[in-house]
């Protein structure tokens, strides 16, 4: 059997290529968890990596980019483009009876279809990471192209099976050399040939001494007449037609400044003209590839984000009222983010944000609007039926509350990864620690990686605490011990998210208590003073969670319009009622009231003023200086499911 080979350059490319496809594929599928459709992906959790996940396939990527690019000028340059080329000839095998001539045909469609594939994952996934078109129709492009490409990986090795088996096969571990390229035609030499191997022919020939044996590969001499010519014959007449086929064939090449009549004879051979430099065509491919992806790489360092804060008169400092006309926000030019991958939007999970920021010297302020097709301020609601009270909820016992949840928009600094903080401050997989309780969503954990290391991260709550004035300031911190409950598996466990040191002013108005066969009982904490003036705050109730609430309506309670909760108080309110899940309570101390706020909500979009001093002197909170890096997300009335973007926005301060 005839060994099989396949030159070196292929093979080259080949095993690159199949490794930048293996990381991109098993770390895409593990950042493919973290959305609200893919949880079925965990299945496979034992091969998917946990540490590090963003920044490899980051890399990979830029691999495929590299290789794809250095293939098309290695298929160009080495002359093997017939391998994939689709003619007729294969067109028509695809319907032929010789399998042989079938299988190669079907082989060169599978390859364009993978080269579209790839095209699709390489702009799709670049729209994603620099935020350029990144909505949920890119999305799904790079989605189903990812399954495309694992779908002709099979294809292709049972294709090549199919044509040549285990031989075929092996022909990708079996190098050779590439054969060199034909040279290049030249029309002068050419026509010189043609004249020389013309005059050649039509000269009379010379005696030539009878010899025992004739030389081989010398035609047998034509017969000559009395007079010396030779006498009419099928040799002589070849020779005529050869000479005038020639003669056409030089008049087609030849530059019209040269006729063939001009030519001298007896012309002595000559050197090749224009000799060329026969590069080889995987240095040229390489090179030509690493040219591209190096010119990727500067549009990726040189095109970030970054956000100006600029120095502003403490006179002109904005008013916290959620009002987007103040002096401060006038004459600055704001900073566009596009965030997706989240829950819910009009189920397309997309957001486009907008930052301007400023500072006094003492204080920084920040303007966020983002969009967001209602104002949902429903925060675990109570109704009461004849059994008893109910909370609306749906995912809320695994800690994925997607229904039932107030608006919310998240912040976080960080000096950590200026590429890509997520395999910092996020790690995915359903328990991404082996030794703490596994995730109830099947979602990964946020955590810092080492003591002493903290993420500041910012959540302003529509409904909880947000109306009154304060923001969260939270933090990502080491992983933290899991409390009882957690380690029951009764309530989610954190990571290393916690708030900041000291108290909020809201708190849930419910106690949850587990029967005997596993029933969460529900029971209010507070009841209204006054049922009516109660439900006339809470404006329209409509308990459609993608139904907003209208301007003026708010989901809480005060500590002073309600009284604790008793079972005389319950019987006074009638069947149906629903009251809201938030108590509001005192005041934000301690280092979680770093952080001051309002916030609107009008056609579509929340606009939130923030404002925090720039250096607070915490720990767990970042000093405003050039050089730290930030993220947002939005929460369109969900638990977890916010949005996110992968490059960070970088922060200049004035």
């Amino acid at each position: 059997m005839r060994i099989r080979k396949t030159d070196y350059g292929t093979i080259f490319l080949h095993w690159v290529l199949v490794g930048g496809i293996s990381v991109t594929l098993v770390t895409g599928l593990r950042m493919a968890t973290e959305g609200p459709d893919h949880l079925w992906v965990n299945m496979f959790d034992s091969v998917l990596p946990r540490t590090h996940v963003w920044v490899p396939h980051i890399w990979a990527s830029m691999i495929l980019v590299t290789v794809s690019l250095a293939y098309a000028v290695y298929l160009a340059k080495s002359g093997l483009s017939r391998r994939v080329q689709i003619d007729k000839a294969r067109l028509r095998a695809l319907i032929g009876r010789r399998q042989v001539p079938r299988l190669s045909a079907f082989s060169a469609i599978l390859t364009w279809t993978f080269f579209l594939t790839m095209v699709a994952l390489i702009v799709s996934g670049g729209c994603l990471y620099f935020g350029v078109g990144a909505n949920h129709f890119v999305r799904s492009i790079h989605w189903y192209a990812t399954w495309t490409a694992l779908g002709f990986v099979g294809l292709h090795v049972l294709n090549h099976a199919a044509i040549g088996g285990v031989s075929q096969l092996a022909r990708i571990f079996r190098p050779e050399r590439l054969p060199a390229p034909p040279p290049r035609l030249d029309a002068v030499e050419l026509l010189t040939m043609l004249v020389e191997q013309s005059e050649r022919l039509t000269a009379e020939p010379e005696p030539v001494a009878k010899t025992p044996m004739q030389a081989p590969l010398q035609p047998a001499q034509a017969p000559s007449d009395a007079s010396g010519s030779r006498q009419d014959s099928p040799w002589n007449a070849r020779n005529s037609r050869e000479e005038r086929m020639m003669a056409r064939r030089a008049a087609s090449v030849a530059p019209k400044s040269v006729a063939p009549a001009a030519a001298p004879k007896n012309v002595p051979p000559r050197r090749r003209r224009n000799p060329t430099f026969q590069a080889n065509p995987l240095v040229v491919a390489l090179a030509v590839a690493i040219t591209g992806a190096s010119l990727v790489l500067a549009a990726d360092r040189y095109s970030g984000d970054v956000l100006i804060m600029h120095r502003i008169d403490t006179a002109d400092a904005p008013v916290l009222d959620g009002d987007t006309s103040d002096r401060a926000w006038r004459n600055i030019e704001p900073i566009e983010i596009m965030t997706n991958q989240g829950g819910n939007l009009d189920g397309k999970g997309d957001s486009r944000v907008e930052i301007k920021a400023v500072h006094d010297g003492s204080w920084a302020y920040f303007l966020f609007t983002w969009e967001d097709p209602t104002r949902s301020l429903k925060q675990l609601p109570l109704v009461k039926e004849r059994d008893g009270w109910h909370m609306l909820h749906n995912g809320y016992e695994n800690g994925d509350e997607h229904d039932y949840n107030e608006d919310k928009f998240a912040v976080l600094f960080t000096t950590l990864d200026v590429t890509l903080a997520a395999d910092r401050t996020f790690h995915a997989s359903p328990q991404p620690i082996a030794d703490m309780p596994a995730t109830k969503t099947g979602r990964g954990l946020h955590y810092t990686p080492g003591e002493g290391i903290y993420a500041d991260v910012w959540q302003w709550k529509a409904t909880s605490g947000g109306p009154t004035g304060w923001l969260d300031d939270d933090n990502f911190g080491p992983p933290l011990p899991p409390t009882p409950l957690q380690t029951r598996n009764i309530v989610p466990y954190r990571g290393g998210f916690e708030p900041d040191p000291g108290t909020a002013n809201y708190s849930d108005n419910f106690v949850l208590d587990l029967d005997a066969d596993g029933n969460r009982n529900v029971t209010p904490v507070r009841l209204p003073k006054d049922l009516a003036a109660m439900t006339k705050a809470m404006g329209e109730i409509v308990l459609d969670p993608n139904v907003g609430e209208p301007d003026g309506a708010r989901w809480f309670m005060t500590d002073t319009e309600s009284v604790p909760y008793s079972v005389e108080a319950d019987r006074a309110i009638p069947v149906g009622t629903v009251i809201p899940g938030v108590i509001i309570a005192g005041e934000y101390s301690g280092d979680r009231a770093d952080v001051r706020c309002a916030a609107r909500w009008a056609a579509g979009h929340w606009a939130l003023e923030v404002a925090r001093r720039l250096d607070t002197g915490s720990k767990y909170d970042i000093p405003f200086k050039s050089g730290i890096y930030m993220r947002v997300s939005v929460f369109d009335h969900n638990q977890i499911r916010h949005t996110r973007h992968l490059r960070p926005i970088r922060v200049e301060v004035e």
